[in-house]
């Protein structure tokens, strides 16, 4: 696939993610249009940093009429519109995630229209524990820690024959494990993509992005992660609140290798019809992310360690990149780089504040955030 022009819609295209896929889409040459509802709290109207040259419609994805206006004459759709959150809104989570990307597909085969590829935002959270290994027993793709153990303080995935602490290993496509509503409702996407795409000859890619980082993450959502609250506490003065012991392994990504990611599965059909891991291939503990936003932010404080934790996260996760690799694709920004990059970016933002204590009251009412009972 190589025209020398597309019209491509990007749904969510004023997100995170979706505005730095739009620049790119830009700098190569194709036509963007952008729907998004602009919803609170990571939106406060039209962000300033979508070019005047995209076309932009203001609204939902799970409405049929805004939905069909949307697709009319394009060629590419990159599907980035979700709901991410951590309360218990259980319904809206499929309803933003799985029907609309439901009904995108239903819409495409109704209505005949040419489309030529979706690509939709998957997540790591797909694979829930991911993948570990017992001494004794194998490899094994456990449950979710139980709350009594979380309680006391013991934060360690067991085996669930012999009760040992289990190895986290690289977690390839192979198997996914979800154990919350996002992560449901995005192996429905991708279900619904790559089986009604093949179906219905639509090539059609998932892309499971690992912990994505970077500008224009919104510092106003709880759920964009540690690098935004390490990142708002440090820059106000006050010292990173870290979960549980902070040994927390995970696998960072810049926004900027996502984007790369994006662009080369749209034009290599190799790619059609099959799910990717996009990760950094590294692996950091939530401590010295936390450290390293300190020092990016030149403060001398430490990141403190209170007992709390969030039910439903999980331990380790960090995900294998090598099928991607084989497309051609590497991460090349270090995690350095991109700590440096946001802190210098978030400096900037003229309503930074720090979000935490907000953030932080409203998981514990809805029960998400619980304080350790030996802390």
């Amino acid at each position: 696939m190589s025209p020398l022009s597309w019209k491509v819609l990007v749904t969510g295209g004023a997100g995170f993610i979706g505005s730095h896929t739009v620049d790119a889409l830009l700098a190569a040459g194709h036509e963007v249009r952008v729907l998004d509802s602009f919803e609170p709290p990571v939106h406060r109207g039209e962000p300033p940093y979508l070019p005047r040259e995209v076309e932009v419609l203001r609204g939902s994805v799970v409405d049929r009429a805004t939905l069909r206006r949307a697709l009319q004459g394009v060629d590419i759709v990159f599907h980035f519109a979700a709901y991410q959150d951590y309360l218990t809104d259980f319904s809206r989570f499929f309803l933003t995630n799985s029907v609309a990307t439901a009904l995108l597909y239903e819409l495409i085969v109704e209505e005949h229209l040419p489309i030529q590829k979706v690509i939709m935002a998957s997540s790591q959270a797909v694979y829930g524990e991911g993948k570990h290994c017992c001494a004794r027993h194998g490899v094994q793709y456990p449950e979710p820690r139980p709350s009594e153990q979380l309680a006391s303080s013991d934060w360690e995935v067991r085996c669930g024959a012999c009760a040992e602490p289990l190895v986290p290993l690289w977690t390839d496509e192979a198997v996914t494990r979800p154990h919350n509503s996002y992560a449901l409702s995005k192996r429905d996407q991708e279900d619904l993509a790559l089986k009604l795409g093949r179906r219905y000859g639509i090539p059609s890619v998932a892309l499971r992005y690992s912990i994505v980082q970077g500008p224009r993450q919104s510092f106003r959502n709880a759920y964009s992660g540690a690098l935004r609250s390490f990142t708002v506490r440090a820059l106000t003065g006050n010292p990173p609140i870290v979960y549980e012991d902070g040994r927390q392994l995970r696998d960072y990504v810049s926004v900027h290798d996502v984007v790369r990611a994006n662009l080369l599965v749209l034009h290599d059909a190799r790619a059609d019809y099959q799910v990717f891991n996009v990760g950094g291939d590294r692996r950091v503990t939530v401590y010295e992310l936390a450290q390293s936003v300190l020092r990016a932010a030149s403060s001398r404080l430490e990141p403190r360690l209170p007992g709390l934790y969030r039910v439903g996260d999980t331990r380790h996760i960090f995900s294998d990149v090598s099928k991607l690799r084989q497309l051609g694709w590497a991460p090349q920004v270090s995690q350095e780089a991109i700590v440096r990059e946001y802190v210098a970016w978030a400096a900037e933002q003229p309503d930074l504040h720090d979000t935490f204590a907000a953030a932080q009251a409203r998981m514990q009412a809805a029960g998400v955030l619980r304080l350790a009972q030996s802390a």
